[in-house]
């Protein structure tokens, strides 16, 4: 059975073949058309079947019966320079378009009760630098492939009552991390040969987590707040073989890389049509597994949206910011070569040039539009656009020397609506 599941929800994230870089380090910032196209904000302003994921309380909202599919069209832009031993080459990773699906169903089963099911990709990472030139070359992107996917399947259960409302979606999590890269030289005597390959195949898991969230509803004005927990996956033999080389005891034994809990709070404003919508979150890197290994931060992340709503038509406006989780660690030399170890036993310039090579979640902050059609009472269709500047960070890789990661995003969401 668990192996049938694997399989389905693999099957289900087809489309997103290539990485994407999910905005607020490695998640989305909004699941759904509507809650991108005002920035991400979900939290204390209810978005229909869309808010599932999200805070399962404001489903609410929903009249009768709402189906949602939809899907974001990712375009990430990313560029690295690296310098090691004297070379120095900049590359573009090829790993530029991904499409992650979402379907949401909600139903209200009377006055007080509301359920609900739905299938979420929710957040993605990675660089494809298989086509630049290898270290022997002149390369020294290290022929760099990383592909993080993560996709949830969930089940909201919400019980309302005088305009409270607090709901539940226990989840379902599967995931698929593949780490590759030739082994650039020789930062320790016991390293490796230039040009080893490392790499161990896709490694995939299934884990349970639980979303719960609160909402109150009064004057047009709505207060919410969420909790998502800590998802500990564990992809076999990934991390711990790509990782190893670079660990100054020679082994580094950790598969796991945990999607982070979050807390969050929220609140909107409504009136004459008029929507003004606000959240806070805080995701807890620095605790998840994986993530705290390569010094990831805590991220505070604003979100504010605008949405003017007419009997057939909608359309919206947002803003999203929160500081990159990766920060450049300090890089200090010794006789015996690198002094500065974290708890891991990786050094600074190890998790720097990891950070921005590899995963490079840099981007910061997210413009966004968007707005929906609705064609008759029943079908509608939402679309939203997202912009992120680029962002460019230099760090000291473990050569001593610069590494650069330039990155920026587009992505275009768009969802179908259904009620009845």
């Amino acid at each position: 059975m668990r192996k049938t599941i694997k399989l389905a929800l693999a099957a289900s994230m087809v489309l997103g073949a290539t990485s994407a870089f999910a905005t607020n380090g490695s998640n989305l910032i909004g699941i759904g058309a509507k809650a991108r196209a005002m920035g991400g904000v979900g939290i204390g302003m209810a978005h229909g079947a869309e808010s599932a994921l999200v805070n399962p309380a404001l489903i609410s909202s929903v009249e009768s019966t709402e189906i949602q599919f939809g899907g974001t069209i990712f375009m990430p832009n990313v560029k690295s320079t690296n310098n090691i031993g004297g070379g120095d080459s900049t590359e573009t990773s090829a790993a530029d378009l991904s499409v992650i699906p979402s379907i949401s169903i909600a139903t209200k089963v009377n006055e007080n009760f509301y359920w609900g099911i739905g299938m979420w990709g929710t957040a993605g990472m990675g660089v494809d630098y298989r086509d630049a030139d290898k270290a022997a070359d002149g390369g020294t992107q290290m022929q760099m492939v990383t592909n993080l996917q993560l996709m949830q399947f969930g089940v909201p259960l919400t019980y309302a009552n005088s305009g409270f409302s607090i709901g539940v979606t226990p989840v379902l999590q599967y995931g698929a991390l593949d780490i590759n890269y030739e082994y650039p030289g020789n930062p320790n005597p016991a390293a490796p040969a230039q040009g080893t390959n490392f790499g161990a195949g896709v490694g995939q898991d299934l884990a349970f987590g639980v979303n719960i969230g609160a909402a109150y509803q009064i004057a047009g004005v709505t207060i919410g707040a969420s909790y998502k927990s800590q998802i500990d996956m564990e992809y076999r033999n990934v991390l711990s073989t790509t990782v190893s080389p670079f660990s100054t005891t020679g082994s580094y034994d950790n598969d796991k890389l945990s999607t982070p809990a979050e807390i969050g709070l929220g609140v909107s404003y409504e009136i004459a049509g008029n929507t003004i919508a606000l959240d806070y979150k805080q995701i807890k890197w620095s605790d998840a597994e994986g993530y705290k290994d390569f010094d990831w931060v805590d991220q505070d992340v604003i979100a504010i949206g605008y949405e003017y709503a007419a009997d057939s038509w909608a359309a919206r406006v947002g803003y999203n910011y929160s500081a990159s989780p990766i920060e450049e660690q300090k890089v200090a030399f010794g006789a015996a070569g690198e002094t500065n170890v974290n708890s891991a036993g990786l050094t600074a310039g190890t998790v720097n040039t990891f950070n921005l090579l590899g995963f490079p979640a840099t981007t910061e902050s997210h413009v966004t539009v968007g707005g929906t059609y609705g064609f008759t009472k029943q079908a509608s269709v939402d679309v939203a656009l997202a912009y992120a500047p680029e962002i460019s960070k230099t760090f000291t890789n473990f050569a001593g020397q610069d590494i650069t990661a330039k990155h920026s995003q587009t992505s275009v969401a768009i969802g179908l609506n259904y009620v009845f």
